[in-house]
């Protein structure tokens, strides 16, 4: 038997009858995840990044520190939740180094990474979670590294698609498919193609995809409408241009993170990372797990996002 405690959120926590459950002031100490403590946080109706008395957090400690484990560690409000999420998954190499395996290893384990991070996003009800697997500068990497990246990636799609769409996840791709094999080109279209109805979280894989190809596609694109006379260049401006891009019917990225302790975005996202929140942890992607994307989430509700305002500007919208 399980009970459902309402928290202002869409995706309810779901706790055994039998447990106890206490409530903790609001004055108690805020780290994200004690599990020593055996306390999960429930952010429910922080509608600002200014914790005060008017927007109080509330806290639940739990004492099943088994259970826990088992549980989604924080759930906020829709206003505190990105919408989108974009991943650079970096540091399967070094992690394999690490442990003496072969590069191969590092990049299986990241593929296990990838599930969790996509379960824990539909739970968190992350509407867009976008993961740059290839770059099109990856090609540069030695041959038989790329092979095996190639075929990775069409083993785990055979696998994962079904379980995707039975989880309503919807799955897209972006970026140049015309260099991958016929076969995995075929297997991208049946992918999207199975899970174009599904409502819950789209999930985009970024495959042989640069920002700078993405822009230049869009200027091609608008280039031809000029040349066939159906477009005046007096006629382009920014939104007509964002029209252009690859996922210009999703929200851009709020929340970018990358992994490994690299500081830089590499050709990911170029133009839809302008008012993009930068999260960047020395986690290796195979180590990044719930409490790591936690910690991001966290990161990102802590942000006062102005978009060229001033902050007290923001404060009084909120209040």
């Amino acid at each position: 038997m399980v009970t459902p405690i309402p928290c202002g959120y869409p995706n309810p926590l779901w706790l055994p009858q039998s447990l106890v459950v206490t409530p903790i002031p609001c004055g108690y100490p805020n780290p994200l995840w004690l599990p020593q403590m055996g306390i999960l946080f429930i952010w429910s109706c922080l509608t600002t990044n200014k914790r005060n008395a008017a927007n109080p957090l509330k806290y639940l400690e739990i004492h099943d520190p088994v259970l826990i484990n088992k549980l989604p560690i924080i759930l906020m409000n829709d206003s505190r939740l990105p919408r989108h999420i974009a991943i650079v998954m970096d540091g399967n190499g070094r992690w394999a180094k690490q442990r003496l395996l072969p590069r191969n290893a590092g990049h299986r384990a990241g593929v296990e990474t990838v599930r969790k991070i996509v379960k824990l996003s539909a739970e968190q009800g992350i509407p867009v979670l976008s993961l740059f697997a290839f770059s099109s500068e990856n090609w540069q990497r030695p041959k038989q590294e790329v092979s095996l990246l190639m075929e990775l990636f069409m083993t785990a799609l055979q696998r994962e698609v079904n379980d995707l769409s039975q989880n309503n996840i919807r799955l897209r791709f972006i970026g140049d498919r015309e260099a991958f094999s016929d076969k995995l080109q075929q297997l991208i279209h049946k992918s999207e193609q199975l899970t174009e109805a599904n409502t819950g979280l789209t999930l985009v894989i970024a495959a042989n995809y640069g920002g700078q190809w993405d822009i230049v596609e869009a200027v091609k694109k608008l280039a031809w409408r000029v040349e066939q006379g159906t477009l005046q260049s007096q006629q382009i401006n920014q939104n007509l241009f964002e029209q252009q891009l690859c996922l210009a019917d999703l929200p851009k990225p709020d929340l970018f993170i990358r992994t490994s302790g690299e500081k830089r975005i590499s050709n990911f996202f170029l133009w839809q990372l302008a008012y993009t929140e930068m999260y960047f942890t020395k986690t290796l992607w195979p180590d990044f797990d719930k409490e790591a994307f936690m910690q991001a989430l966290e990161f990102f509700a802590s942000r006062q996002r102005r978009f060229g305002r001033t902050g007290e500007q923001v404060e009084t919208q909120h209040a």
